[in-house]
Order: C-alpha cells, then sequence, then structure tokens
C-alpha cells in the first residue's frame, strides 16, 4: 500500500522485493549493505531492526549501527488465548490451573526468537509457570494445533486470533498491550494482573545508516502521508493493527526501547538461534 502511493507521489516505481530467510535477516543485511542514498529500505519487524544481536552472536550486521530509522508503521497487540483443554477464563484463573499441579502447559509461536515466543518466556519469568515453547514455521501450523488441542495456548496477534476468539474455538485470557484493545474491551490485560507487562508486535522502516538526514526526514514524512491518506486508511483499518507514522527519533526510541525490554528475558531464558 505504501509502495503503491509512493509510486504516484515520486512518478517512478517502487518496488517491493520480498527476501525471506534467517527471520527477516536476510533482507536486513542487505539494505545495512546498500548504499546510502535513499534508494533502498527495510520495513520488517523487531528482529532484523532492534532485537536480532541478542538472539544471534553472528548477525552479520547491527541494527542500532548500520541502520538508520526512518518511521514506525504500524503496531499490534497480542492477546493470550486457550483452547477449550483450559478451564480458565483469565489470567487469575489461568495461574491457578497451571499451578494447580495439571503438567506443563504448551505454547505455540511462529518461531523463536518471535514476539509469541517473548511473551510466553517473559510470563514464565514473572509467574513461575511451567509453559513448554513449542516453535513452529509460521503462526497458522501452530494455530492449527492449538484448535486441534496438540497445544493449550498461544501469544498470538490479535488480528489473527480475532475470528478464532469470535467464533467460540478459542478463549482470550489477556491481551499484552499497555490499555485494553478496542477489538476485546472485556479483556483485561496482563499489566492489570502484573503489572508493568507490556508487548506489542510492530514494523518499522529502516534505511542505511549513512542517509542524509533531510532525506531521512523527507522519506518519513512521505510515509506519513501514505499511512493518513483516507483511501489507504480505507484498506487498513479491516487489518485489526494500529497504523501510524512516527517520526525518525520516535523510531529510534522505539527500536532501542525493544533491546531493553527484552535483554533480560533472553539472557534469563537462554534463547539462541545459533
Amino acid at each position: 500500500m505504501i509502495a503503491d502511493f509512493l509510486s504516484q507521489r515520486y512518478s517512478t516505481p517502487v518496488i517491493v522485493e520480498n527476501r525471506p530467510g534467517a527471520s527477516g535477516g536476510i533482507g536486513g543485511e542487505y539494505v545495512a549493505r546498500s548504499a546510502p542514498d535513499g534508494h533502498t529500505w527495510l520495513i520488517a519487524a523487531a528482529y532484523p531492526l532492534a532485537t536480532g544481536p541478542l538472539l544471534n552472536g553472528k548477525m552479520p550486521y547491527d541494527p542500532q549501527r548500520d541502520l538508520a530509522p526512518v518511521s514506525l508503521v504500524f503496531s499490534t497487540d497480542h492477546v493470550m488465548t486457550v483452547n477449550k483443554t483450559v478451564k480458565a477464563r483469565d489470567l487469575n484463573s489461568f495461574i491457578a490451573e497451571a499451578q494447580a499441579g495439571r503438567g506443563p502447559l504448551r505454547y505455540g509461536s511462529p518461531g523463536i526468537g518471535t514476539a509469541h515466543h517473548l511473551i510466553g518466556e517473559m510470563l514464565q519469568l514473572r509467574t513461575g509457570l511451567d509453559l513448554v515453547h513449542i516453535p513452529y514455521r509460521g503462526s497458522a501450523a501452530a494455530v492449527t494445533d492449538q484448535l486441534a488441542g496438540t497445544i493449550e495456548l498461544m501469544f498470538d496477534q490479535l488480528q489473527t486470533s480475532l475470528p478464532h476468539i469470535r467464533s467460540g474455538s478459542v478463549r482470550a485470557v489477556a491481551v499484552t498491550g499497555a490499555k485494553r484493545n478496542a477489538n476485546l474491551p472485556d479483556v483485561p490485560t496482563i499489566a492489570e494482573i502484573l503489572p508493568g507487562f507490556e508487548a506489542q508486535s510492530w514494523n518499522g522502516i529502516a534505511v542505511p545508516a549513512g542517509t542524509p538526514a533531510a532525506l531521512v526526514e523527507k522519506i518519513s514524512a512521505d510515509i506519513g502521508d501514505a499511512l493518513n491518506d483516507p483511501a489507504s486508511k480505507a484498506k487498513l483499518v479491516p487489518l485489526g493493527a494500529d497504523y501510524a507514522a512516527s517520526t525518525p527519533a520516535e523510531m529510534g526510541t522505539m527500536m532501542r526501547a525493544e533491546v531493553e525490554r527484552w535483554a533480560p528475558v533472553i539472557r534469563a531464558a537462554n534463547i539462541s538461534m545459533t
């Protein structure tokens, strides 16, 4: 959507090139090694933009050193859901049920080091619960196993979970944002039980370090116009995430905050992708 909008503004194609692999690290390295001329951008999640070096000591670039933040694109809460094998209807009753000796509870994620995984590890550290992480190749496979009863819970992104919550296939126990989500106003935040607990997924755009500051500011403003365009908003709102541009400084603050939030969790849980 951003590419379509800016292709018209710039009167030249803005090409989206998917470079999958290494949880986004392949694309991240490509951009980090590109010329700092404003022609190559990275749109990615937290691993390529912030937490990668915490999880992978062999990561071939450092996001803080080799990338220049441009703008946030969206953020989204995660929601803790349980299937019908779990009786709990809120976080307090979930903790009580998990501590009552029913054995370890399994939670799925799209892979090691994803927000879905780290949120589960943070909950374990805060509560002492016995939760077992089951990584999958993508969120869809994990959701399928949760619905089938193979795993009991997930900390999935809100927009993925909502259809299953509304159908009654899974039950929402808590959301991970700082405040209750408008899509699930009756579902408490984890922070209401565990103060200070907050986690979201987000995507942002960065360019190679060394890109002239004036050019970075121009690109950031253009992305803001793309996200605020009424036609764009009409396409984005149904997707369920919170779409909002930011200044480069605000995105830089987000990148540093992610490192500070997850570094102690990753160290305590000894998580590594190498």
